[in-house]
């Protein structure tokens, strides 16, 4: 993942002008407090298969808010665990995850 881009400004700036000034932190705060919560549900021990619906809405999450590489990287374990295999890092997806949430924060302050 070295060349992914770990935030799409562009798709970011697009989802700010879709929704508006006014909604935008809302909006923010709610997909990651979904990524968040369906972190909590993957560290569970669910079998593998029943995974791949969490890594589709988790990779649902990671584009629409613009987090590129977390998106790929969820697309490919959402594959993985289609496929029956774990293929990825639960902790490796969830620092991913938090370097982009700070991403997201420092460029909103």
């Amino acid at each position: 993942m070295e060349n992914a881009q770990l935030i799409n400004w562009d798709r970011l700036y697009e989802l700010k002008a879709e929704i508006g000034e006014e909604d935008f932190a809302e909006v923010v705060e709610l997909f990651l407090a979904e990524f968040e919560e369906a972190l909590q549900r993957l560290s569970g021990a669910e079998p593998v298969a029943e995974l791949a619906n969490e890594f589709h809405a988790l990779k649902g999450c990671a584009v629409n808010l613009g987090m590129s590489e977390l998106a790929q990287i969820c697309a490919a374990a959402e594959a993985g665990a289609r496929d029956g295999q774990m293929t990825h890092d639960i902790s490796q997806i969830s620092a991913i995850f938090h370097r982009s949430r700070a991403s997201l924060a420092q460029a909103q302050a």
